[in-house]
């Protein structure tokens, strides 16, 4: 919204939090977001105030539905002519409306600003990671006989970076998002190794939840296309594969896990240093933001951004947002499990016609040898989609900012070498600039 706001000459006020998801969090961006700072990050591009002035709760309003992935004209054409009839603009939706690609350069490096300068978190947020932190280190010492070991998770928080460069001359860790938790089962009708009941329970919460449009789900079907998140006994699969050591220690960045200790245990028997944030905090320490799911996703999107590797089990929202922060933050490994392509080995090993070992082994790490975090140009819409399919199939701006908050100068030329599938020998510079 803050580059629709520049688009259309707007003064956008603080954005509001979705609270009728599947959670019903009442946080608001304050509780989540340092806000003062938000506004004054921004103060050179968009003008951003706290709650609308009272001069306008009187005036002429609408609610409009942005059309999704939109262009640059749209906004600056259609929705920029409201403004003959109305004061103030009401955004129905935030997510998506926008286009990734074909955007003006300083919308692009404002959207750059967005995301990596002006949204910090909270003050509450931020000490609550510098807890996790000092847990952590502890717990190296408790587990000695571990060749890896955890470092800090705070983001540019300078007082502790000695911190930082400590704990990582000890080793590395997993910041693991699993998405494995009640709503996404529930959404994307996924229920692969789940009991009769348990497949029931999330078939009526899917039927219950009003704004959840798709009802009718073949879960095999969704599961082969590549739509389900994996299963914990799939990670773990799939972790012993890529040669992740037995004493690797793991972050679990999530919510509460579906079935609990049931669904972990296969996990937890390959990878018994399994945390969270539940196990490093005391329940004292986390309750300021307990029933906050918010504020809960905050502290793990910071362990996950700092971790040494990121593995996302689903490709949802969350998950993209990190990839492209650990991308600004200099390409660090995130390694994105090819699903599609895992659920058919998988199903081998269940067949009985695949066994764990060296074949399977050498067979995951071909698959995902160029799907680790590496730079790219990001990728485009797929080909032979067309108008707004191929909009849709786009690879997400903020999953992948490159080039347009990474690159530093450079020929269009040069610019249109990085292959979207290759490395290349020379993005990521020693300073970025985000203009």
């Amino acid at each position: 919204m803050v580059a629709v706001a520049r688009i259309i000459n707007a003064t956008l006020v603080v954005p509001e939090l979705d609270k009728r998801s599947f959670w019903r969090d009442t946080s608001n961006f304050s509780d989540v977001f340092d806000e003062d700072h938000f506004i004054n990050a921004l103060a050179n591009d968009v003008k951003v105030v706290k709650k609308l002035p009272k001069e306008l709760s009187s005036g002429t309003k609408i609610v409009k539905h942005f059309k999704s992935m939109s262009s640059f004209k749209y906004y600056r054409d259609v929705i920029g002519s409201l403004w003959e009839e109305y004061r103030v603009i009401r955004a129905a939706k935030s997510d998506s409306r926008l286009t990734n690609n074909n955007l003006p350069s300083d919308i692009q490096k404002l959207r750059c600003r967005a995301c990596y300068e002006a949204l910090r978190f909270a003050p509450q947020i931020e000490a609550m990671g510098k807890v996790i932190s000092l847990i952590l280190i502890s717990i190296h010492f408790l587990a000695s006989s571990a060749c890896f070991s955890l470092f800090i998770v705070l983001i540019k928080f300078p007082i502790l970076q000695l911190l930082v460069e400590r704990m990582r001359s000890y080793g590395h860790f997993i910041a693991l998002h699993l998405r494995y938790e009640k709503d996404m089962l529930a959404y994307s009708g996924c229920t692969h190794g789940l009991s009769n009941a348990e497949a029931k329970e999330l078939e009526t919460i899917r039927d219950e939840t009003a704004n959840w449009k798709v009802k009718e789900i073949d879960a095999t079907e969704q599961r082969y296309r590549g739509q389900c998140p994996l299963t914990p006994k799939e990670v773990g699969i799939f972790l012993n594969a890529l040669g992740f050591p037995s004493e690797t220690p793991i972050y679990i960045a999530a919510g509460e896990i579906y079935g609990g200790v049931t669904h972990m245990a296969d996990l937890r028997s390959r990878y018994p240093l399994l945390m969270s944030k539940e196990n490093l905090a005391s329940a004292a320490e986390l309750e300021p933001f307990t029933n906050h799911s918010s504020q809960m996703a905050a502290l793990d999107y910071i362990v996950s951004v700092e971790s040494d590797v990121f593995i996302p089990s689903y490709s949802g929202n969350m998950a993209g947002a990190v990839e492209g922060h650990r991308r600004f933050l200099g390409h660090r490994k995130t390694i994105s499990p090819d699903r599609r392509g895992l659920v058919h080995l998988f199903g081998q090993i269940e067949k009985g016609l695949l066994k764990e070992g060296s074949k399977l082994s050498n067979r995951i790490i071909e698959i995902h040898k160029n799907l680790q975090g590496s730079p790219r140009r990001r990728g485009g819409s797929v080909p032979g989609t067309k108008s707004m399919e191929s909009t849709h199939s786009e690879e997400a701006f903020y999953t992948n900012p490159l080039p347009d908050c990474l690159c530093q100068k450079a020929s269009q030329t040069e610019i249109d070498s990085i292959s979207t599938d290759k490395t290349p020998d020379c993005v990521v510079p020693d300073k970025y600039n985000i203009g």
